[in-house]
C-alpha cells in the first residue's frame, strides 16, 4: 500500500479508489478497510460481530450474491478466483460512518489516522456533489422560468393565428325569413 513518505498516511487518493456507490450509499468494502487498517478481514469482521450493537444498516450491511459478483466483476479483470479464494461469504459494505466506528472497535493507533484520512476522502467526494447540486437547483429555475415562458408565448400564438384566419362570411338563413319592421 502506497503511504505519504512524511505522514506515512495513505494518500486520499488511494481511498477514494476504494469508495464506490451500492444502494444509493457511498461504502467502502470490508475487505478494503481491513487492509486499510492492517488486518485480517476475518479479525475485522469478527470485531464487527462483538460489536454489532455500535452498527445499524445505516453504517454497515452485508452484500446480496449479485451485489458481490458485480462489485468482484468490475473491480477486477479475472473473472476467474485462484484456488482457495472462493467466495464463502458475501462481504459486508461500511459506509463513512461505519468506517468511523470501525476505528473505535479497533482501538490502535493506526486505525485512528486511517479513520481520519477515511473521513476525508469520503468528505472529498461529497464537494463535488454539493456544487452538482448548486448547479442543479440553478437549471431547474430556469426550467420553470422557461416553462412558464413557453405558456405565455403558446398563448399569444394562438390570438395571433385566429387574428390571421379570414372570417368567415355572413350565412344566409335557410327557409322562410320574416322581413325586419323599421
Amino acid at each position: 500500500m502506497p503511504k505519504k513518505p512524511e505522514q506515512g498516511l495513505i494518500p486520499l487518493e488511494v481511498i477514494e479508489g476504494k469508495i464506490f456507490v451500492l444502494r444509493g450509499h457511498r461504502v467502502m468494502l470490508d475487505g478494503d478497510l481491513a487492509d486499510l487498517f492492517a488486518v485480517e478481514t476475518k479479525a475485522l469482521n469478527q470485531a464487527v460481530k462483538r460489536n454489532r450493537d455500535r452498527f445499524p444498516e445505516d453504517f454497515m450491511f452485508r452484500l446480496t450474491p449479485n451485489e458481490t459478483r458485480a462489485v468482484r466483476l468490475s473491480r477486477s479483470q479475472i473473472v476467474t478466483l485462484k484456488r482457495g479464494q472462493n467466495i464463502k461469504y458475501s462481504p459486508y459494505a461500511f459506509t463513512e460512518h461505519g468506517a468511523v466506528m470501525l476505528a473505535n472497535v479497533l482501538k490502535s493507533p493506526l486505525a485512528v489516522r486511517v479513520s481520519i484520512q477515511v473521513v476525508r476522502a469520503f468528505v472529498h467526494l461529497r464537494q463535488p456533489l454539493a456544487t452538482n447540486q448548486q448547479v442543479a437547483r440553478k437549471i431547474e429555475s430556469l426550467e420553470r422560468k422557461v416553462d412558464k415562458h413557453d405558456v405565455d408565448l403558446g398563448e399569444i400564438l394562438t390570438i395571433l393565428r385566429k387574428l390571421l384566419e379570414p372570417p368567415e362570411p355572413p350565412r344566409r338563413p335557410i327557409g322562410f325569413v320574416r322581413p325586419e319592421k323599421k
